[in-house]
């Protein structure tokens, strides 16, 4: 997958010079949605991998985009004009509907400028069905990047992993919900007064009412905190991936930029969470970045075999959103955040 971050960002500013002038949706494909797929790895000339107008059978209506491994079809893309209502579920439904009988299990829905991926053949409410959350490519909030790396030709089996972690925490959070008031589960009642010793049940019941409990998962289950415009066709050996990287750093900004900009400062402490594994590396003030020993020219170089000492394969990962480090007020941020600090200063 080859500069996803850089067509992200030339389709961003089109979205903000197309907003409001009616771009029809064959335009909103070509200019907006085209790109992002072939930087997504998918060859939109080549039939066997991408069918425009899809029809399973000539009765049906067609199916905007869709998209094939080993001749396969995996994945639909419904696409709308830019500035239409995604909101409305007609939208979702009707492809949806089609998805599942012929066995697709993964559609999209997008104007160009927001995407929704779901899943057809969850039997869950159409609400639950969505991934995740929307995201919004002129929303820089939105992490847009990252959910559509995983819509890549070499990513989109990653998303089952993903999406077993969402229901497995929806599931949970409904459990823990239903433990509390206004009507406290028995279990819970019985469970506190074991632990709290000689309180009432009735002291138990009247303060847990007074209680107010919030649960919060990621709107995305971290499963796998990968990226986006830094990964490309995964070379057989990581190290040789790390010369390629430093070309390509998200929207153009390398780490010695926003090193140089005082806002990193060598040596730093870098650390990330895996799949039940700590990680730990050190950004030096080149902008490189030392890992179990050896020097990586990129963040997402480092990152890449971080991953791969758990897949037991290479993995190009985006080392931005991969690893964190401490600001100066002592919270645990991605290396992203200061990117983004750097950007807007850039910008002004």
């Amino acid at each position: 997958m080859s500069g996803l971050s850089e067509v992200l960002e030339q389709v961003r500013q089109k979205i903000s010079l197309y907003q409001g002038k009616e771009l029809n949706e064959a335009n909103t494909k070509m200019a907006l949605i085209d790109p992002v797929l072939r930087a997504l790895g998918w060859d939109l000339g080549n039939l066997e991998e991408v069918l425009q107008e899809y029809r399973r059978q000539p009765k049906d209506n067609p199916v905007d985009y869709a998209f094939f491994l080993l001749r396969t079809a995996r994945l639909f893309l419904e696409a709308k004009s830019l500035g239409e209502n995604l909101d409305d579920p007609k939208w979702a439904k009707q492809i949806m509907g089609y998805a599942l009988v012929a066995g697709v299990k993964w559609v999209v829905v997008t104007n160009g400028d927001e995407y929704r991926i779901y899943n057809s053949s969850e039997a869950v409410p159409i609400e639950e069905k969505m991934f995740g959350r929307a995201v919004r490519l002129s929303d820089s909030t939105s992490r847009a990047e990252e959910t559509l790396a995983l819509l890549s030709k070499e990513r989109i089996t990653d998303l089952e992993e993903l999406w077993r972690a969402q229901v497995v925490d929806r599931r949970v959070l409904r459990t823990l919900e239903a433990l509390f008031p206004p009507d406290p589960d028995p279990a819970l009642m019985r469970l506190v007064k074991k632990r709290a010793g000689d309180l009432r049940s009735g002291d138990i019941r009247a303060s847990l009412a007074r209680l107010r409990v919030q649960f919060d998962f990621p709107v995305e289950p971290k499963t796998a905190p990968v990226g986006n415009a830094e990964r490309k066709t995964p070379s057989k050996k990581p190290p040789a991936a790390e010369g390629k990287r430093e070309t390509r750093q998200v929207v153009g900004v390398p780490l010695r930029d926003v090193i140089s900009a005082g806002l990193l400062r060598p040596p730093l402490k870098l650390t990330s969470h895996y799949r039940g594994t700590d990680f730990e590396a050190e950004l030096l003030p080149d902008g490189a970045v030392t890992f179990r020993g050896k020097m990586y020219k990129t963040c997402s170089g480092a990152a890449d075999f971080a991953r791969s000492t758990i897949t037991g394969r290479p993995m190009s990962t985006n080392g931005w959103v991969f690893w964190e480090y401490r600001d100066q007020n002592g919270n645990l941020v991605p290396l992203d955040t200061a990117r983004q600090e750097f950007s807007k200063r850039r910008a002004k």
